[in-house]
């Protein structure tokens, strides 16, 4: 994108649209086209920016710009919504939620736990018709999320397009089960995704399995990768908007506007989500205490 082409269109469409007379004798048109052209060379030059890459070593990255060649455009951000915090105030109310189908299917843990697994079959797969190779991705949400996210449900679409088949890993007690043990979870146990791991696999063992994390669901794929290495099954997994320090995370979020923005809405959905399996945790937890934390 010419930054030059971009200011003298966007100069062309404002002398059309903005009359001479604002302000008197074209003051407000020179400041509008002004702030207009100062806008576009900041987000040109500031805002849209290639992805940087950082790798172990070069064999890595060059594999990375044959493969995923979109690691090497520059990315243009939406030019009224650029800001990260922004993005994130605005996405549930201006995003699409498309309609997916859904097969539930609850497992066992050793601990006498269940875990609700969210199947999108494709079973229309052109690319894939045999059930048997048909490749599968494991779908992680992020903190309290569920597989009826928006985000959720757009990689879905998405990997439908490819012929994939997905399932989404719904963490214990969450998307309206009940839970069976005084136990939750976090992001640094794997437990459970190593069960739903082996589970899935033991199903299509001759299908490709991949898997991608987003947020705490990303950290928590992070942990189990670092925990298994090469023994895991997964061909391939993705992570998305993960907290690389956990501590420097918590510490930002704890700002006044970060707190007014996120760490709040964050603290009422665990918060909830505690007072709802509040009988069987109590059997384990003094729960007038943890609420406490809440406060």
């Amino acid at each position: 994108m010419d930054w030059q082409v971009l200011t003298r269109e966007l100069s062309l469409y404002l002398e059309s649209q903005v009359r001479v007379g604002f302000f008197g004798s074209g003051v407000g048109l020179s400041l509008v086209l002004g702030f207009g052209v100062a806008y576009a060379c900041y987000y040109l030059n500031s805002i849209a920016k290639k992805p940087q890459l950082v790798a172990s070593n070069d064999r890595f990255c060059r594999f990375l710009e044959e493969y995923c060649p979109v690691v090497t455009e520059t990315y243009y951000p939406t030019i009224w919504c650029w800001e990260g915090r922004v993005q994130t105030l605005l996405r549930p109310f201006i995003t699409s939620r498309p309609q997916v189908q859904y097969r539930n299917e609850l497992i066992k843990t050793a601990d006498g736990g269940q875990i609700s697994l969210d199947w999108f079959d494709n079973n229309d797969s052109s690319y894939y018709p045999d059930a048997h190779t048909r490749p599968t991705v494991l779908l992680l949400p992020g903190l309290t999320g569920t597989s009826k996210e928006s985000y959720i449900l757009h990689m879905i679409h998405q990997s439908e397009t490819l012929g994939y088949r997905c399932v989404v890993f719904n963490n214990r007690g969450i998307a309206g089960e009940e839970l069976l043990t005084p136990r939750t979870y976090c992001a640094a146990n794997t437990e459970d995704l190593e069960t739903v791991i082996h589970h899935v696999h033991s199903l299509h063992p001759s299908a490709p399995f991949m898997a991608a994390g987003v947020s705490m669901g990303g950290m928590l794929l992070l942990n189990y990768l670092g925990k298994t290495g090469r023994d895991t099954p997964l061909m391939a997994a993705a992570i998305f908007s993960a907290g690389w320090n956990v501590f420097e995370s918590i510490e930002s979020l704890e700002k006044p506007l970060n707190w007014l923005l996120f760490n709040y809405y964050l603290t009422t959905c665990l918060q909830s989500s505690i007072s709802r399996h509040r009988q069987i945790l109590e059997k384990l937890f003094d729960m007038d205490l943890v609420m406490k934390l809440y406060q």
